[in-house]
């Protein structure tokens, strides 16, 4: 009987944890007062991409892997806005000291993304940003739906197959 009842408990789990979402969804991005690379106050709750998929990079001009993954994406990107109509948003969590030099580096590089400046760190802990690169995805209802933190060569190419797939309404993997 005891055996029985172990058996009925093991079902009754592994039903509830195969009919959750198969897309994890971590809410929606807070409100929290930053900048824009030209200096106005901008409200991240007001980051959207009429219901395209957004990457949101958080990144740090000391950082070189942050360098690397936005310069290999840059490389790609207008392929993956045709494709896709995703929208990059980098936010710069750079401190006072070295916040007027995104802007020189952003139009050196070429960088056509959306660039946002994070100098107190308040939009960084909101977001429980500790380790960067840090890249979230969200989705066309404006949920963050998957998250990821460093980067390696090459990893541009899964990122993009998971916005192909939130472009396309698809599943996407649990992280």
């Amino acid at each position: 009987m005891k055996g029985l009842k172990i058996l009925a408990l093991l079902f009754l789990i592994a039903g509830i944890t195969f009919s959750q979402d198969k897309e994890k969804k971590y809410g929606k991005l807070p409100s929290v007062m930053i900048k824009t690379l030209d200096g106005e106050v901008f409200d991240t709750k007001n980051i959207t991409n009429d219901g395209k998929p957004i990457i949101l990079s958080f990144f740090a001009l000391w950082c070189k892997p942050c360098i690397k993954e936005l310069t290999a994406i840059a490389d790609v990107y207008e392929d993956w806005q045709e494709e896709t109509g995703v929208k990059l948003v980098a936010v710069s969590i750079d401190d006072a000291r070295s916040t007027s030099r995104v802007k020189p580096t952003v139009n050196g590089k070429g960088w056509e993304y959306e660039f946002l400046i994070d100098q107190n760190s308040d939009f960084k802990r909101a977001m429980n940003v500790n380790m960067i690169p840090h890249t979230f995805l969200i989705n066309g209802d404006g949920e963050i739906v998957w998250q990821h933190t460093s980067y390696s060569e090459g990893s541009e190419l899964e990122l993009y197959e998971i916005v192909r797939k939130i472009a396309e309404g698809e599943d996407i993997p649990k992280e």
